[in-house]
């Protein structure tokens, strides 16, 4: 099945229920910001390679922040926020769906949530088992590379009971948590995850402290 659509659909109704100016867990972003950057991702070649190329990173931040600076009206943002939701343009490649489910599965998962978790009062949505399956597929798929600068092993735990050993070390330590609330810790929004820890003291406190993610 086919997630990426209504992943899609979610996450502009929660970009639209927010408006323009409101927090997120992306440093130093609002919700325009967070917008305009989607946006652009899918429909402006050299910022989706800036995400990408660390050397391109400077013109895509600005591109970026030159799009949320036109954002502050509501009427000008929902007008963005629905370019987004409508998909993709005629030729870009997130049109393969294949490309489109790897490149944007958990990017619109863990978006959206970037949203809903920066409130002081939050919960985690019930997500479907075949979408929950579908994300912890894509984060098996990636997890040695967002726990890279990590200095330990780490294993990821589903509380159903599947496991996946995402790096080895002489030390290790197990990250429990449903498939979202692992890619939420995954991806550096650690202390909105709803994970617990299994492991000695000094190794749950150095991966407490590690830097997680790209």
């Amino acid at each position: 099945m086919h997630f990426v659509d209504p992943s899609r659909e979610v996450l502009a109704e929660t970009l639209l229920a927010a408006g323009p100016d409101s927090p997120t867990l992306c440093k130093g972003w609002q919700t325009r910001d967070l917008a305009a950057h989607l946006y652009l991702r899918e429909r402006k070649a050299a910022v989706g390679l800036g995400l990408l190329i660390k050397r391109l990173s400077k013109a895509s931040d600005q591109a970026t922040a030159e799009l949320a600076a036109t954002l502050k009206m509501p009427e000008d943002y929902n007008k963005l926020v629905y370019s987004f939701r409508a998909g993709p343009s005629t030729f870009s490649p997130m049109r393969i769906k294949a490309l489109d489910e790897s490149a944007n599965l958990i990017e619109y998962f863990v978006h959206t949530e970037d949203v809903r978790r920066a409130v002081d009062r939050w919960a985690p949505r019930a997500l479907d088992e075949e979408y929950s399956d579908a994300l912890w597929d894509e984060l098996v798929k990636r997890a040695a590379i967002l726990y890279r600068g990590v200095d330990l092993g780490i294993v990821l735990v589903r509380p159903s009971g599947p496991r996946h050993v995402a790096k080895r070390a002489p030390v290790s330590v197990a990250i429990v948590g449903e498939p979202g609330e692992l890619l939420m810790h995954a991806h550096g929004r650690t202390r909105h995850a709803l994970v617990t820890f299994e492991g000695q003291p000094d190794a749950v406190a150095l991966l407490q402290s590690a830097e997680v993610g790209l």
